[in-house]
């Protein structure tokens, strides 16, 4: 798949018309794009491992299958093309004519459309993060004295869901009161799709326990699909800083996209989260951490590269913890 989108990435290049040059230029770029799109969602890979335990050998193969490429040209390329369609109230044809004669165009009504992005995004991502953290029924703490506070108030119901809202409140507070709307409509359908993937895949599971969509079947994979959309809301926001064309950043992000997928799979075939105690609390750790980030790129700008950075630290953190408990 790498080989297959460098050079597609090649004759992508030389098909603007530009000479090897640009198809260099083409074929670096997308490498870089691959390499963003793996740093930005190696904790993405660990929480999908995560589910991905529960689910049957079928579901894991399709989730590999139908999944990248959902991945691939669902958030992509449809997604960015949809953003498009609403805010320049455009056709879905002429959102990709525009996408291919005129990416500074394209570009800027994305970028236009990222407070948007950031309330979902943040609010769906916080959700799964504090939706781990607040369970009474969680056994390890990895950093004892804010995960011990936080197990105690499961008892709360609802918490998670006013943490989210209060948090969302206290950023809209400081925007202009237009784009305040928008943050807050974008949080709270944020929450409303967390809490209606939920609701779905544990009425699938009920009603199907006998079937190929058992425990762990089609509502898991609906919940990992939501979620890799939402970790790759920064990815694409991300690449039009690298390239504005469409098909480039998604050749880009696909190869990317597989690599998740296949180091998803690999921790759940061996076992690693069991092997390495912290892992998984360095992971959803990162994932609080990048949903408070989306919340304050409404108001600063936040380079991909410190993202990355911090989901690696307390991945790593996370890691030499687990080793250090397993010498001792």
């Amino acid at each position: 798949m790498t080989l297959a989108g460098l050079v597609l990435a090649f004759g992508l290049g030389l098909g603007m018309g530009g000479g090897i040059g640009p198809a260099l230029s083409f074929l670096m770029i997308a490498a870089v794009l691959a390499v963003l799109e793996i740093s930005l969602s190696f904790d993405n890979a660990i929480v999908n491992a995560n589910k991905l335990q529960a689910m049957t050998p079928l579901w894991q193969r399709r989730f590999l299958t139908w999944g990248i490429v959902i991945a691939v040209f669902g958030m992509r390329i449809l997604f960015p093309l949809l953003i498009v369609v609403v805010a320049a109230d455009l056709g879905p044809v002429e959102a990709l004519r525009l996408a291919a004669t005129q990416p500074a165009e394209y570009a800027r009504i994305i970028g236009e459309a990222h407070i948007g992005i950031a309330g979902f995004g943040g609010a769906f991502l916080m959700m799964v993060a504090l939706n781990y953290f607040i369970d009474e029924g969680k056994e390890v703490d990895w950093i004892a004295a804010l995960e011990c506070r936080l197990r105690a108030c499961a008892s709360v119901r609802g918490l998670e869901v006013a943490m989210v809202l209060g948090l969302g409140l206290v950023f809209s507070l400081a925007l202009p009161a237009h784009e305040a709307h928008r943050f807050l409509f974008a949080v709270v359908a944020g929450l409303l799709t967390f809490l209606g993937v939920e609701v779905l895949g544990q009425l699938l599971d009920r009603a199907s326990m006998s079937s190929d969509v058992a425990r762990g079947g089609l509502g898991a994979f609906l919940y990992l699909e939501v979620l890799d959309a939402s970790f790759s809301f920064d990815g694409v926001i991300g690449a039009f800083a690298l390239t504005q064309n469409l098909f480039l950043i998604a050749i880009g992000l696909g190869i990317g996209a597989m690599y998740v997928r296949s180091m998803t799979l690999m921790l759940v075939e061996r076992q690693t989260l069991s092997e390495f105690r912290y892992l998984e609390h360095g992971a959803f750790w990162s994932i609080l951490t990048l949903a408070v980030i989306m919340f304050a790129q409404t108001l600063w700008h936040i380079p991909e590269l410190v993202t990355g950075l911090i989901g690696a630290v307390l991945i790593g953190s996370a890691l030499m913890s687990s080793l250090r408990f397993r010498a001792a």
